[in-house]
């Protein structure tokens, strides 16, 4: 269809009518959003009316905002946890929704505790899918002609568990993915995958990247975006290919699927698929076989226009090796969703990492937003916090964000702390900051990830020159010694090896850089205080954090949401790191502090 024929829309001309209609349906959503959140309030409300959780706060029918705030406490899961645990056994009495629990969705594998189970119902499925439904048309307003070739996705589903009760619990994505709204989905040609569907539904990890990895080598020339849900699970994908090249440029050169390959559904898919190919496999051969990988995406994916993933939040560690591995293609961030509620999407998602910001989609579910000062003190008890809505936010504060769901959840606290950057209509648009409370801290000292991740970036400055850089890290604050210290973990990239690599005295001036860029209570510590000991790096060895990840799958965590944890205290997880460290560094000398001056 001609663009010409299409009415244009104020986000830009659409690609085709299909396409019109969703911008449009965005515009009108956002332009109404105060009068979207009542009415998602009130039905929220009305249809779980009869719930034993609303009766408990004397909501008695009412389905008006003042009501609803008056008398519905903020909680937390652990505020929910039981009743989420009698519906886990099997109480099938209306606890939180009026509609029957149809999963629980669990919460992206940590690395330690149980995993948090969210109860949902069966129509948040057709709500997901309506998300799902606008990031594709607003991706066309930025890259042309996509309906030319094909998208290149690792996508994974988790083995899932029973409850007690015998409802099913998997990861949010594997709920998707397994159901028909994913699996019968219409023919999209500007939506449409190399991995056939009995790849991404192998619950074997090996099995289902590996055919997807064959099926992105095949099909090479076609493939326009390559992706994953996280960086981190894109950066897998590479290091898969990295191990696995010669095998499967076997399979291309004889046209035979690695016997290893046993699930009969894949084997019979890729029999009409995988054809002798040896000029493919040469070409395969050649490009993996040395020690170069820069620009390997682009060089083995030519007609590739952008990467797919997040590398918002603790993903942005991740930038420098996808541009080292893409030549810096442009990396799309397009969604904001968690296990409890999908949010919004990115409007401009071709924008600078660093500049992503994501617009809350009303008719989601019901947002509040407690204002967020790192510097107030916690708010206690007896002074619950004073809740803002989606309509009134002011541009430039932090907020932390607040729901209730059709699934039953009222006014729970999601953790994620975003500032508001402007506004599309009258919709709000939000930069995540971060998780709330990840934190390392000895004494009076509070380290953020946000602040971790800033001091790592200026330490690898350090190693620049050395063509190095931090692939993985994560931390803890080690009290066993005194004074308590910061420990890091790193796992670094020698991009070049004809270049030496960083020396031990440079890797110990990186632990100092590292001090002068964490906060003036730290540094107060360390120097006035002496209550804080020399800042440690632990460099462990290549592919460690990639058995990190193994470990943690192993234990329930998801393929595609697992994001490394940027703390850990979890003895299996810190002794599998310890047994990996190839050097040691500490702080060589004191970070510069002096007394702030109060006027």
């Amino acid at each position: 269809m001609a663009v010409d024929s299409v009415t244009s829309s104020p986000l830009g001309p659409p690609a085709t009518e299909k396409d019109a209609k969703v911008l449009q349906f965005i515009e009108e959503t956002t332009k109404n959003t105060d009068a979207e959140q009542e009415r998602v309030l009130s039905e929220i409300l009305r249809q779980n009316a009869e719930t034993e959780y609303l009766k408990r706060f004397g909501l008695n029918g009412a389905t008006d905002r003042d009501t609803f705030k008056s008398k519905i406490p903020v909680v937390t899961y652990e505020d929910l946890q039981p009743e989420i645990q009698r519906i886990a056994n099997g109480d099938r009495s209306p606890i939180l929704s009026s509609h029957p629990i149809s999963e629980f969705l669990t919460s992206s594998g940590t690395s330690a505790g149980e995993r948090k189970l969210m109860p949902t119902i069966h129509e948040e499925l057709d709500r997901r899918t309506l998300l799902y439904s606008l990031l594709q048309p607003v991706m066309n307003l930025y890259v042309p002609n996509l309906d030319k070739g094909k998208g290149l996705y690792f996508l994974f589903i988790k083995a899932e568990t029973k409850t007690p009760g015998g409802l099913v619990a998997r990861p949010v994505l594997t709920s998707y993915y397994k159901s028909e709204h994913f699996k019968t989905r219409p023919y999209d040609p500007y939506n449409v995958y190399t991995s056939p569907n009995e790849a991404i539904l192998c619950p074997d990890s090996f099995q289902s990247m590996y055919t997807q990895m064959l099926c992105g080598l095949l099909m090479r020339k076609q493939v326009l975006r390559v992706g994953a849900v996280f960086a981190s699970g894109l950066l897998r994908a590479i290091r898969f290919l990295r191990l696995n090249w010669q095998q499967l440029a076997r399979d291309i050169t004889t046209g035979i699927l690695n016997p290893k390959i046993t699930d009969a559904s894949i084997r019979e898919t890729m029999a009409g698929i995988l054809k002798p190919d040896a000029e493919l496999a040469e070409f395969i051969t050649k490009e993996c076989e040395g020690e170069n990988w820069e620009g390997i995406i682009p060089r083995i994916w030519p007609n590739t226009k952008y990467l797919d993933v997040i590398v918002t939040g603790a993903m942005a560690q991740y930038i420098p090796t996808l541009d080292y591995y893409s030549n810096s293609l442009p990396k799309a961030c397009t969604m904001y969703a968690s296990s409890e509620c999908y949010f919004g999407l990115n409007l401009k998602p071709m924008c600078d990492p660093s500049e992503v910001s994501y617009t809350i989609m009303p008719m989601m579910g019901y947002f509040e937003f407690i204002p967020h000062d790192p510097s107030a003190p916690p708010l206690s008890k007896k002074s619950p916090p004073r809740l803002v809505d989606l309509a009134d936010l002011e541009v430039g504060k932090e907020y932390e964000l607040v729901i209730s769901t059709y699934a039953g959840l009222c006014r729970y606290r999601v953790g994620d702390i975003l500032q508001v950057t402007g506004f599309h209509n009258a919709a709000p648009q939000f930069r995540f900051v971060r998780r709330k409370n990840v934190l390392l801290s000895i004494d009076a000292d509070k380290t953020d990830e946000a602040e971790l991740q800033k001091a790592i970036d200026n330490a690898t400055e350090l190693l620049r020159e050395f063509n190095t850089s931090v692939v993985e890290y994560t931390s803890y604050a080690d009290t066993k010694t005194f004074p308590g210290h910061y420990v890091i973990y790193w796992e670094l990239l020698v991009k070049d090896p004809a270049i030496s690599a960083p020396s031990h005295e440079v890797l110990d001036r990186c632990c100092l850089a590292m001090e002068e860029s964490l906060n003036t209570v730290y540094r107060q510590c360390r120097v006035a205080d002496n209550s804080i000991g020399p800042l440690e790096i632990r460099v462990v060895k290549s592919g460690t954090f990639e058995e990190l990840m193994d470990y943690a799958i192993s234990r329930g965590a998801s393929i595609n949401q697992y994001k490394a944890p940027r703390c850990v205290n979890f003895s299996p997880i810190m002794e599998l790191l310890d047994s990996r460290v190839e050097s040691v560094h500490f702080s060589p000398a004191l970070p510069h502090w002096t007394p702030e001056r109060r006027h």
